[in-house]
């Protein structure tokens, strides 16, 4: 292989451990990785990014887009150029909040011809799974979708209604039969329902309108159907501790259970959100301090298998002060490195963690064997990272579109000092290149 670059640190993330290492890239591909030292090929050019540590590109699988029909939003120009800024070099768009929604292969061709030009990074999609689509789930899977989202409660967006149990069967005992992924936002409509809602500005009172018991019923409901149906099925955004034992009790059986967690519920908590303060927002929601102690633990021993973003953009005016009423989402494409690194060091863990957890996994989850690990044959994508390095989150020089965050004023450790796609360099010290991502698909 004609070698065409050579990235060089003392401290370079592989699946062997960290350690000082010449990354040789040949045609965007890793053709090795090489002792620190190693002579420069004939051709190839040097780029020695010295102490900074040298991580694989994140991949982020739980991204709102948005783009097109809410473009107002975000879209996937600003998307991919915030996703790039953090260390991600590939995303997993969502299929709803976008219109159309990616619930036939018809709509799914329509946002990769508007993703196709704008994007930054690596970008490829979920379909959707609603009440009157299992028609078109099979075709959707051979069009080249990474799986299935559906919703077991109101998604927020009426053009993507949720499934009742009956429906939820029918579509899981479909994909299962092309051996596909349901992606499922895990909290039960009937305690919901049951649950006390006061409008207002009080985020104790949004807290109990989301209790833990919606998501650990609709938990138990997904393992019992995964398990009678053999099917394979990933839990969103975790938020409720209280599953946890019961996702690794079906873990240890056999069920094909996955699970993710986000940002914001593991470095954010209940206790320091301002009344009226709907940045915070989200669904389901921030918990306490105590329970993210517990969902720290569930990444420590596996029962988590990843962290991804869930950003969930919308335009200003709709995060208004009532949390009954104010859009539910949190944008934190460009900051969940930073911010996860911050509180992973705090808690004793390792950037080799956080690569498990924000690169690997979330490759794994979604069958992208060429990402997620710094190894020959992969992508040659990497995030550079100046893990001891400090900066207070300034909302005004965030990429997304609408700049809203629940971290402005936050110090957060770790500055990504370059971003690489394919050997190409798509970020330098904030400065962004034009475009150069690909549209991906399954197995593709």
């Amino acid at each position: 292989m004609d070698v065409n670059l050579v990235l060089r640190s003392t401290r370079v993330i592989t699946p062997e451990g960290t350690r000082p290492a010449s990354i040789a890239v040949s045609g965007g591909t890793i053709a090795a990785v090489l002792p620190y030292d190693a002579e420069v090929p004939a051709g190839a050019r040097l780029e020695d990014v010295g102490d900074d540590v040298v991580l694989p590109g994140l991949v982020d699988t739980h991204v709102h887009v948005n783009d097109p029909g809410r473009t107002e939003w975000e879209g996937f120009w600003t998307a991919t150029r915030a996703a790039a800024a953090g260390g991600i070099t590939t995303l997993l768009d969502m299929p709803l909040n976008s219109l159309p929604p990616t619930t036939t292969v018809e709509n799914l061709r329509t946002k990769q011809e508007v993703a196709r030009a704008k994007a930054h990074i690596d970008v490829g999609f979920w379909g959707g799974a609603l009440p009157d689509n299992v028609k078109d789930l099979r075709p959707l899977h051979d069009a080249g979708v990474f799986g299935f989202k559906c919703f077991l409660s109101p998604s927020g967006v009426e053009e993507f209604p949720e499934l009742d149990q009956e429906q939820l069967a029918t579509s899981l005992a479909e994909i299962s039969g092309f051996d596909g992924l349901m992606i499922v936002h895990a909290e039960d409509p009937h305690h919901l329902a049951a649950a006390p809602q006061r409008p207002g500005g009080a985020y104790a009172d949004f807290l109990a309108s989301r209790p833990r018991d919606a998501e650990n019923t609709a938990i138990e409901n997904l393992v019992n159907q995964a398990r009678r149906l053999n099917a394979r099925v990933h839990v969103l955004h975790l938020s409720s501790s209280d599953a946890l034992p019961l996702i690794a009790a079906a873990k240890a059986e056999g069920v094909k259970i996955t699970v993710e967690s986000c940002p914001h519920f593991l470095t954010l908590t209940a206790e320091e959100i301002p009344d009226g303060a709907t940045e915070f927002k989200c669904c389901p929601p921030i918990r306490e301090a105590a329970n993210q102690d517990a969902l720290w633990q569930g990444l420590a021993d596996g029962t988590i298998d990843c962290i991804v973003s869930d950003h969930s953009p919308s335009t200003a005016d709709l995060k208004t002060p009532d949390f009954a009423s104010a859009w539910g989402g949190i944008s934190s494409l460009q900051l969940g490195l930073p911010a996860i690194w911050t509180e992973a060091r705090r808690r004793g863990h390792t950037l080799e963690d956080v690569v498990r957890w924000m690169s690997e996994g979330p490759a794994r989850l979604a069958g992208l064997t060429r990402k997620g690990a710094i190894e020959a044959g992969r992508d040659a994508d990497f995030a550079v990272l100046a893990p001891d390095a400090t900066f207070t989150v300034d909302p005004a020089e965030l990429q997304h579109r609408n700049r809203i965050t629940a971290y402005a004023g936050k110090t957060l450790n770790g500055v990504v000092t370059s971003t690489w796609l394919r050997g190409e360099r798509i970020v330098d010290h904030g400065t962004l290149a034009e475009p150069t991502g690909r549209l991906l698909e399954r197995n593709n």
